[in-house]
């Protein structure tokens, strides 16, 4: 083909596939045995697997989900929902909406681990100053962010 590229031309190689999806080389193997990535093409010479444009915009879209703490049968439901077209709008938006409601509540949890580091920080820094007020005022801010840590 005049002025493909490589990738479009024969396809990524599992190796360059894992490098850009951020995926594993087991996992795609493992995403393909269960279905998620359709069937992946394969070199008619070496019989290694070739990721041809279709399959890597799937595996770049399924990235974006699992790197949000989209599940293996969250990713499952959106393939599936997907093929339904227009008809499955109002379930992609409700799949999406709820699954930002949980990454924001994670969100919410790791700004409360980050306060609460540097809180520690900002106690031991206190107690290496002798400045034994600011300890103080840490330890206390500290106790405050453990009892909303949920359990």
């Amino acid at each position: 083909m005049p002025g493909a590229t490589r990738e479009h031309a024969v396809g990524l190689t599992i190796q360059e596939m894992a490098r850009r999806s951020g995926f594993t080389e087991p996992t795609l193997r493992y995403y393909e045995k269960i279905g998620l990535l359709g069937t992946v093409a394969r070199d008619k010479a070496s019989g290694h697997r070739r990721y041809e444009p279709a399959t890597v915009e799937r595996v770049e879209a399924l990235s974006c989900l699992r790197s949000s703490g989209v599940t293996v049968s969250g990713m499952r439901r959106y393939l599936d929902l997907l093929a339904r077209g227009d008809s499955a709008a109002g379930d992609l938006r409700d799949l999406f909406a709820a699954q930002a409601e949980r990454l924001a509540a994670d969100i919410e949890q790791l700004q409360l681990r980050l306060a609460y580091l540097r809180g520690k920080a900002d106690m031991w820094d206190a107690r290496v100053r002798g400045d034994t007020a600011a300890e103080n005022r840490a330890v206390e801010e500290i106790t405050h962010l453990l009892q909303q840590f949920s359990h």
